[in-house]
């Protein structure tokens, strides 16, 4: 974990969250050659995996079907670059990558516009229990859960099951949810976000069912997107849920504080890190979001607290699946049985 200090004369193993912004600033700029780099490598792939897949339909329709889970994870990496994008971290010229959010929003499934608004919103509330709601996993307090009737506790215990939280919400989200502003419904900007992200989706549909039919959607479109935004809602959920994380209420909350100790660091094999473009790096992330990711191995490279702090493996991560309650008391994360046994 961090310590905290406010001193920031101090040495850097004891700096405190809000100092290290100053120092994160100075890796702020994207190459514009590296950002384009990136993109090439990803849609590249992207789309030679897409005709690749399309080709194998006349070979077996279960070489089609595995092809298209391997290119979940560019897929999944472009998400990670329009989420570059949404921050301004990817071009230096802003208008530049808003567009090319916006373009990738339509592969993802995501209305650019508006998941950069909800996305912002996280960012500037994650940790606070007094705005949660928007762009989080819902986390209930274990007060707050013993206050529920029966029947809303069981909903909670649904919601936060994993069949549901990585079996069928990521795919409502994408597929469903994604379609509708909802959170900014009031705004006329945010419902040209979402449908023109439909209507581009639509066509882009409805070309591949005149040239291929039906079986490039069930077969191609389907499994891509759908094991994409399955790894997507893990490493969310994994980013801020894990035993040690930090909450606070509105008054003691600190936004630098929040980043800093209520993000982890995932741990991930190479290969992986490529993939979902270091954003297990997270920590580092939530506290300066306008590092470009392919920046984040430097931070971690040239300042070893950062690199040791909040450090999470897969191994040790699977565990976070079965914390859904936050204990104001120990501040820790725990599971269902860990508050009853608790606070029976």
């Amino acid at each position: 974990m961090f310590d905290n200090s406010e001193n920031s004369e101090q040495p850097q193993e004891t700096r405190a969250s809000k100092d290290w912004v100053k120092v994160l600033s100075n890796y702020r700029e994207p190459s514009s050659y590296r950002s384009a780099y990136e993109l090439v490598v990803t849609v590249g792939p992207f789309l030679l995996l897409w005709s690749i897949a399309w080709w194998s339909l006349s070979v077996s329709y279960w070489l089609t079907f595995a092809i298209s889970l391997v290119n979940a994870a560019f897929l999944l990496r472009l998400f990670a670059i329009q989420h570059d994008c949404g921050h301004g971290a990817f071009f230096k010229n802003r208008t530049v990558g808003d567009w090319l959010g916006r373009v990738l929003g339509v592969l993802t499934l995501t209305p650019y516009d508006v998941w950069r608004r909800t996305h912002s919103i996280h960012h500037s509330s994650s940790g606070n229990l007094g705005r949660r709601g928007i762009g989080d996993i819902h986390t209930l307090t274990v007060a707050e859960y013993q206050d529920l009737t029966p029947l809303n506790r069981l909903m909670y215990r649904l919601y936060r099951n994993p069949i549901v939280l990585f079996g069928f919400g990521p795919g409502y989200l994408f597929l469903f949810q994604n379609r509708l502003p909802l959170g900014l419904m009031a705004s006329a900007r945010y419902w040209v976000s979402a449908m023109a992200t439909n209507a581009a989706i639509l066509v882009g549909l409805l070309i591949i069912m005149y040239f291929g039919g039906l079986m490039p959607i069930l077969l191609i479109f389907l499994p891509t997107t759908l094991l994409a935004a399955t790894a997507g809602m893990w490493l969310f959920y994994v980013q801020h849920q894990f035993e040690d994380t930090h909450w606070d209420v509105e008054d003691d909350w600190q936004l630098h504080d929040a980043a800093l100790r209520g993000s982890s660091h995932y741990v991930l094999p190479p290969l992986l890190q490529w993939l979902s473009a270091n954003i297990g790096i997270h920590h580092v992330h939530h506290l300066y979001s306008r590092i470009p990711f392919y920046r984040l191995t430097e931070v971690l490279r040239d300042h070893a607290e950062l690199a040791d702090g909040n450090r999470m493996t897969i191994r040790e991560s699977l565990g976070n699946a079965r914390l859904h309650l936050w204990d104001e008391r120990t501040q820790r994360l725990l599971s269902f049985s860990q508050a009853q046994a608790r606070y029976r």
